[in-house]
């Protein structure tokens, strides 16, 4: 099969021809139909300086399933979170996924827009429910507005976690975006503050909050580039609030933890060792098959790259110069040449 490698300095990807894998007793192998790109897929080959298939999202069909799988089988049509930093990533024609972190995709779900969804989608839903504990939509709707800021509105997460939020009744829901502001509106969001040429962007954040309202939860999809320190002059002061951050291999030492509650959603503790976030995964994605068959969630906006793993450098020198926007970088693996 064809497989793309990502070296991370300088930043290129080599297409190599590798064996098919065999899927491991709880693994599937599938055959991918696209694959989506995450700016993780440009980091980790840079910064752990080894060059693999750094591809985790999986849209195609079951091709084999090892022997403790239950409710996979050949031909299927699925989406898949791939274990980051594993053998056998996405950027190939077959990938291997565990079977929890596999979910069916309903026949009106096409490849394209199945491969944003995986990654992207679990870690809107860990920082919404596992970090920053706002109701979930399998539990009862709140009886009072819940006002949420999600920084970084337009980027794969943020347009997530806005739809998601959107689900368990949480809102208003406030989002900081700048040109793609008019997709994070499609997605959900009642107000969007332009951080582009705003001198008090916080203010602008509270300025549609209503008389005696409070904003206590953020969800930075950014956290950098001081995005926080903006989030948190917004928030009701005191360790009552509390944000959500991204990049976890940043340490935030320039965030005074004596006033201001914060932690890190981790998309990779889908496949860790907490057993309680593996379940997570498993419980939230059944529940993505769920709305897709009810036409209650969708992916994010879908940019098809020309070329198929050809196109996998290109997509990914453009994530590293913050080039993409408001949109998903996908590859159809049939687009290969060679293929």
């Amino acid at each position: 099969m064809k497989e793309a490698i990502v070296y991370g300095e300088p930043l290129h990807v080599e297409i190599v021809d590798s064996p098919i894998p065999t899927p491991g007793d709880d693994e599937v192998l599938i055959k991918v139909e696209v694959s989506g790109s995450n700016p993780k897929d440009w980091k980790y080959p840079f910064y752990s300086k080894r060059a693999f298939n750094s591809g985790d999202d999986i849209a195609g069909t079951i091709v084999s399933v090892g022997k403790s799988v239950l409710e996979f089988k050949p031909g299927d049509r699925v989406a898949a979170f791939h274990k980051m930093g594993a053998n056998h990533g996405s950027f190939a024609e077959y990938a291997i996924a565990y079977a929890y972190t596999t979910f069916h995709i309903p026949a009106s779900i096409t490849f394209e827009e199945a491969a944003t969804v995986p990654l992207a989608s679990l870690t809107a839903a860990y920082g919404l429910w596992e970090e920053l504990g706002l109701p979930a939509p399998w539990r009862p709707a709140p009886t009072v507005e819940i006002p949420l800021l999600i920084y970084g509105a337009s980027t794969s997460v943020g347009i997530f976690a806005i739809k998601l939020a959107k689900l368990a009744g949480i809102g208003p829901i406030i989002g900081v975006a700048g040109a793609g502001a008019p997709v994070a509106r499609e997605a959900g969001a009642d107000f969007i503050v332009d951080y582009r040429n705003n001198d008090d962007i916080a203010g602008s954040i509270r300025a549609f909050l209503k008389p005696g309202q409070k904003l206590r939860y953020a969800w930075d999809t950014i956290s950098e580039h001081g995005s926080y320190h903006h989030v948190i002059r917004a928030l009701e002061p005191g360790l009552e609030s509390k944000l959500c951050l991204i990049l976890p291999e940043r340490k935030f030492d320039d965030i005074d933890k004596a006033t201001t509650t914060f932690s890190v959603a981790v998309v990779a503790n889908a496949h860790g060792q907490n057993a309680a976030r593996r379940d997570f995964a498993y419980i939230f994605y059944r529940q993505l098959t769920k709305w897709f068959q009810e036409g209650k969630f969708s992916g994010h906006r879908v940019d098809v790259v020309d070329g198929g793993l050809a196109g996998v450098e290109e997509a990914l020198i453009a994530l590293k110069a913050g080039k993409v926007s408001a949109s998903k970088k996908v590859f159809r693996i049939k687009d290969t040449p060679g293929l």
